[in-house]
Formats: C-alpha cells, sequence, structure tokens
C-alpha cells in the first residue's frame, strides 16, 4: 500500500488537499480541484487528507486552518497556502512550478 510519504516523494508534482468532512470551503474546492486535475491532465496528482482521521500528519505539517492546499515534488514543499480558491488562481499559482 502506498504511504503519504511514497506519494509525495515522487517526481510527479502533488497537490495535497488538507480538508475536513464539516467544512464548507473545503467543499467548495472538491470541484475546482476537479477542474484543475482535468486542466493538468498527468502533470500532476491531487489527492485529499481529511485532517480529522490523519491529524498526525496534518500536525506534522502545521495545517492550522482548512482547506489548506500544499504542492509537493521529490517530498519538498513548493508552495502552500490556506483558503477556498477560484480555479484561475489556483492554477496561476501551481503552473509555474510545474514543468
Amino acid at each position: 500500500m502506498e504511504t503519504f510519504k511514497d506519494v509525495i516523494s515522487g517526481d510527479q508534482p502533488v497537490l495535497v488537499d488538507f480538508y475536513a468532512t464539516w467544512c464548507q470551503p473545503c467543499k467548495m474546492m472538491h470541484p475546482i480541484l476537479e477542474q484543475v486535475k482535468e486542466a493538468l491532465g498527468d502533470k500532476i496528482r491531487i489527492i485529499k487528507i481529511d485532517v480529522d482521521k490523519y491529524g498526525t500528519t496534518a500536525s506534522y505539517y502545521q495545517v492550522q486552518s482548512v482547506p489548506t492546499l500544499m504542492l509537493f515534488s521529490r517530498g519538498e514543499v513548493l508552495w502552500r497556502t490556506s483558503g477556498a480558491m477560484p480555479k484561475d488562481r489556483l492554477l496561476a499559482a501551481i503552473t509555474q512550478f510545474i514543468g
């Protein structure tokens, strides 16, 4: 089974959405993340981490509010932000890190 560390340590950039099921802005981000995946295809992998289920991981990355989005490549954090954002702003922020 693939671990979180395995996923973020690969060559493919990974956008991680730290979210909570009770969070309204997190729910708003779901279709936006699907549109981002559609726009970028295989250039990126997007995963969601429920902070209530995986509190240790959220704590390790000092996630204090949800949603928090983090872009990883080879285990390194390239970019992070908290709060919901429109697709255009999210794409503009992360495409500078994607080849």
